[in-house]
């Protein structure tokens, strides 16, 4: 008999909860800086002002990756089934992702090195990439899930991708890629209207209302594309989410508009969508007011019920296979062992109140304004 205290059903859901948990931390958080460098060329005119921003969110951007690192981590250690598929089926996506990202490192630290206007908005236009090309692929990725990824599985449970990255840019995905970037500009447009004055707070507000209005439409355009659109996926076995994995041991069915199965069995999901109409709502009515942190708050309550939304409606799958539904990767059926998923635990409980404890205190200790007057002020600004 198992001495763990918690039965397998219960990690898995915990596992999950966790996730969806480290994926929304890093919406949040690393979308403040992925949405400024998104709006680097347009809020900001002049060098100065693009130094602010980029003095904005220099000091913090790095410890905000942390949330796309354990995301990343958990996926392999929790879901080593979805690890593997999707990290190697949709390495090219990830591949631009990463070279996008690492644009932001380099031109935070060679943009100041010359002071040739060429070489400094070449750099701006480096960094503007690697802030929406991400917030775009990132979304575009979450479309293919609800799409369905080519890949099936032998009787070995070896996994086979039969896609490619052109395969990737359907409709429905890009629409899904539009609604992430608008997000993330918002989150981007509100942190700039907390922290900074003038002009360039006033062009952050226009374009951040006109992102949060686009994303209330586009997300409003992709429920009805998923429930008239789209097929959703549903297990038609008997399941046991105590059993060994075995992602081969049910069957699955395609159905119309079945990702919003669950919104009835579980009339509580509701609040992800509602959630999210009404923090892009508030975002933008924040910006037009010119209020500082309850529009950052409304713009992060809005990408956490649009990303909880897409989580929510897959339950229980975690990666659908388009060319062999029976293959579709699970919460039951895809995760680590009993033992492996409660240490994990046991370490994370330890480790997440650090990480949230630190984290919060950066951020006390460069709060306030940033201004050209403060950059004239400190040596070491970017």
């Amino acid at each position: 008999m198992s001495t763990i205290p918690l039965d397998y059903e219960t990690l898995r859901l915990i596992w999950w909860l966790l996730l969806g948990v480290l994926l929304i931390g890093f919406a949040i958080m690393g979308g403040r800086d992925l949405g400024v460098g998104a709006l680097l060329p347009f809020a900001a005119r002049t060098d100065e002002e693009r130094r602010v921003l980029l003095n904005l969110v220099g000091p913090t951007w790095e410890g905000n990756q942390v949330w796309l690192v354990l995301g990343g981590g958990a996926i392999f250690a929790a879901f080593p089934p979805l690890y593997a598929v999707s990290f190697s089926g949709f390495y090219l996506a990830m591949i631009v992702i990463l070279l996008a990202l690492i644009l932001r490192p380099v031109g935070f630290k060679f943009r100041g090195k010359i002071k040739d206007p060429r070489w400094r908005e070449t750099w701006d236009w480096a960094l503007f990439i690697g802030g929406a090309v991400p917030a775009l692929i990132m979304g575009v990725a979450v479309g293919n899930v609800l799409l369905g990824a080519p890949f099936h599985l032998d009787d070995t449970m070896r996994a086979f991708y039969t896609g490619n990255f052109f395969l990737l840019l359907m409709p429905f995905a890009l629409l899904a890629g539009l609604v992430s970037l608008g997000m993330i500009v918002t989150q981007g447009a509100a942190v700039i209207v907390g922290r900074t004055v003038g002009p360039l707070a006033e062009r952050a507000r226009t374009y951040g209302t006109w992102a949060a209005i686009a994303t209330v439409v586009l997300f409003a355009l992709g429920g009805v594309w998923v429930a008239f659109g789209i097929d959703g996926y549903a297990i038609t076995s008997v399941t046991d989410p105590n059993a060994p994995i075995n992602p081969l041991a049910k069957t699955v069915e395609l159905t119309r508009g079945g990702w919003l199965a669950n919104y009835g069995l579980y009339p509580w999901m509701i609040a992800g969508p509602a959630l999210g109409f009404v923090g892009m709502v508030g975002a933008a009515f924040g910006l037009r007011a010119r209020l500082g942190i309850p529009t950052l708050l409304a713009s992060s309550i809005g990408i956490f019920g649009i990303i909880s939304t897409a989580g929510l409606s897959l339950f229980p799958f975690l990666l659908p296979s388009s060319t062999m539904p029976q293959a579709s990767l699970t919460l039951w059926d895809a995760s680590s062992s009993h033992l492996t998923l409660f240490i994990m635990l046991l370490v994370t409980v330890v480790f997440l109140p650090i990480i949230l404890a630190y984290t919060a205190w950066v951020f006390r200790v460069m709060r306030g304004t940033v201004s050209t007057q403060s950059l004239e002020k400190n040596p070491n600004a970017y």
